[in-house]
């Protein structure tokens, strides 16, 4: 997928960022993610993973719809959360998509009562996440992209298990797992909500 064949605020944002054409290991998932793949995007840090998932969720997403979110991001902290809403901020000019951010270090009743109101996009601590929707305070029936940035990070301790039971919740969706290395453990999700998953590694 070409940078061209993107909805015109994002392709405008991307002019005006100074990127004229994919990166390779973008070249290579950014038709597989448009197309609904479930993938494993492996390759080192400066390969454009970040910018592929913002792109492709903006992309899908293209406007407001609703209160319930249709994409779930899991990030390791507070400063992973914060730094991807303001990546999604920069390329979501143009548009009306809501992004919102979980995390440990804020009042949770406050964080279930501004997610109910509405939001597209929500980017989450696992912890976090699983204790709002423990307590009833997001809906995850709407979900269309479910995806773990910097995986590596998340692959070990409480925040694998978190990860590991959110799909239980969520119906058909599309999983996309961002990492610089394939851990031994992500076996276990292929085991379970990432079957049909490929595995794309960057080409060295």
């Amino acid at each position: 997928m070409s940078f061209k064949k993107l909805i015109l605020p994002l392709k405008d944002t991307i002019i005006n960022k100074g990127f004229e054409a994919p990166l390779a290991f973008q070249k290579e998932i950014l038709p597989k993610i448009k197309g609904g793949a479930s993938l494993f995007a492996i390759a080192p840090k400066g390969s454009g993973k970040t910018t592929s998932m913002v792109i492709s969720v903006i992309q899908r997403l293209k406007s407001a719809f609703e209160d319930a979110p249709r994409a779930l991001i899991f990030v390791k902290d507070k400063q992973a959360a914060l730094a991807l809403e303001l990546e999604f901020n920069l390329f979501k000019r143009g548009t009306d998509l809501r992004v919102y951010c979980a995390y440990e270090e804020h009042n949770i009743e406050l964080q279930r009562e501004e997610i109910y109101v509405g939001t597209d996009i929500v980017i989450a601590t696992p912890k976090r996440l699983n204790r709002i929707f423990l307590l009833n305070g997001i809906n995850l029936n709407k979900l269309q992209m479910c995806i773990v940035e910097d995986a590596e990070s998340l692959s070990r301790g409480s925040h694998f298990a978190e990860i590991t039971r959110t799909p239980e919740s969520i119906g058909k969706c599309q999983y996309l797992i961002f990492s610089t290395e394939f851990d031994k453990r992500f076996e276990r999700w292929q085991e379970s909500f990432m079957y049909t998953a490929q595995v794309i590694k960057a080409k060295k």
